[in-house]
């Protein structure tokens, strides 16, 4: 049996737990250290180290504390690993916890976080997935119900410091276009709320002022949300100190492709069963900048899906050039306005698309000037047949349920 080198306990704050951290900085030490060609466990918290509960009020995702996410158990030190060096990963299972049956899937307030579609849905709302087995179900959302793909949003590997002064200066930067803009336009280093593993005193402080914050991916990894990176995939991290220093966290049961609600998946606490080696001088020899990986052989199986097409024309009528973003927005779009013919309400048809196993992708980048995204939305999920036909669609959806929305506080 492959040992736990991370354990967590769901009824203590994350903040207790020295193997767990917020931010990424290459002074964070490691936790635990293990030979290329081990295989080890690790628990996690789920993303908001334990702030969503189990419940029918969204009053915990409109007021969730963004400034302390995303809880990383790590960092795990890899002997032999050096700068230049590629950190081999194989994820050889996930799992949930047998006391923590449940996930959550959350739209966050456009004055907190916000969200791909936060112009349509700019308030906090929530539905929870039970659990069974590989499949997943919730009690805001019926007639659905599909097998999860589980895998972890964030994992990476520790920056160098000057890697971590670029981030700075590049998102610094950003900010600085538009500073009062809402949501922001990235999550700057904010030391009140860091937690830097084992680090302590004044060094845990200075070093938490400037660490960069988990919500995006970067060049080590990070928080990529990669629905396709489940057990039986391998990835390839470059390596930026000594030792690599590995983490991972925001396990999700399942997500589409874009997790397009922001808390997008269905987000959950469990553990991940690793292996690690390494390809020395591995950045150079295949002039890797970012990860790369080899996808999971395992995989649900929809053979059918109804496809959804956008182009860069904003809701306004707005023309964009081979915008990809403004694109995959209106194929989400359109696909919402469908499934609300069959009864859906719109927060719940945006839930679906967050949670399950939609495919995204970009299927025209060159014919000036519309780019052409389109959203895969698998037939199989539901339990009437959702597909068009000459007798137009039948509400096949109760009503008098709905997703729990929290208005904004004044």
């Amino acid at each position: 049996m492959a040992e736990t080198i991370i354990k967590i306990d769901l009824n203590k704050s994350a903040y207790e737990n020295d193997k767990i951290h917020n931010r990424w900085h290459p002074d964070i030490p490691l936790v635990a250290t293990v030979k290329p060609g081990d295989d080890f466990i690790v628990e996690c918290y789920d993303w908001t180290g334990g702030q969503i509960k189990n419940d029918d009020s969204a009053d915990d995702v409109r007021d969730v504390d963004l400034s302390q996410v995303h809880f990383l158990s790590g960092p795990i030190g890899v002997e032999g690993a050096e700068p230049g060096d590629l950190l081999e990963v194989d994820i050889l299972d996930i799992g949930t916890f047998e006391e923590s049956q449940w996930g959550f899937n959350g739209f966050f307030s456009k004055q907190n976080g916000g969200g791909f579609l936060t112009e349509h849905f700019p308030e906090a709302q929530k539905s929870i997935w039970d659990f069974n087995g590989m499949f997943t179900k919730s009690r805001h959302i019926p007639n659905v119900e599909f097998a999860g793909l589980i895998h972890p949003g964030l994992i990476g590997c520790l920056p160098s410091k000057e890697l971590l002064d670029t981030w700075n200066k590049r998102e610094a930067g950003l900010v600085a276009t538009d500073p009062e803009r809402v949501p922001e336009l990235a999550a700057l280093p904010n030391g009140d709320t860091a937690h830097m593993g084992k680090m302590t005193g004044d060094a845990a402080k200075a070093a938490g002022a400037e660490a960069a914050r988990t919500v995006p991916p970067r060049e080590h990894g990070g928080n990529c949300d990669i629905k396709d990176l489940s057990r039986g995939s391998k990835v390839y991290f470059p390596v930026y100190v000594d030792g690599a220093g590995l983490s991972v966290g925001d396990l999700h049961f399942s997500q589409g492709d874009g997790e397009i609600t922001f808390c997008g998946a269905i987000e959950m606490a469990g553990w991940i069963h690793l292996r690690v080696n390494l390809i020395k001088d591995g950045v150079k020899k295949y002039g890797i900048k970012n990860p790369v990986f080899k996808p999971s052989p395992i995989k649900p199986r929809y053979d059918d899906y109804v496809i959804f097409e956008g182009i860069s024309v904003d809701e306004d009528g707005g023309q964009h050039y081979l915008d990809v973003h403004v694109a995959y927005r209106q194929a989400c779009l359109n696909a919402i306005e469908y499934m609300t013919k069959f009864g859906y309400t719109k927060a719940q048809a945006y839930a679906i698309l967050g949670c399950a196993p939609v495919e995204g992708h970009i299927s025209g980048v060159v014919d000036i000037p519309n780019a052409c995204a389109t959203l895969w939305l698998p037939t199989g999920i539901f339990d009437f047949d959702i597909n068009p036909s000459a007798d137009g669609p039948k509400k096949m959806v109760s009503g008098g349920m709905d997703v729990p929305l929290s208005k904004d506080k004044e």
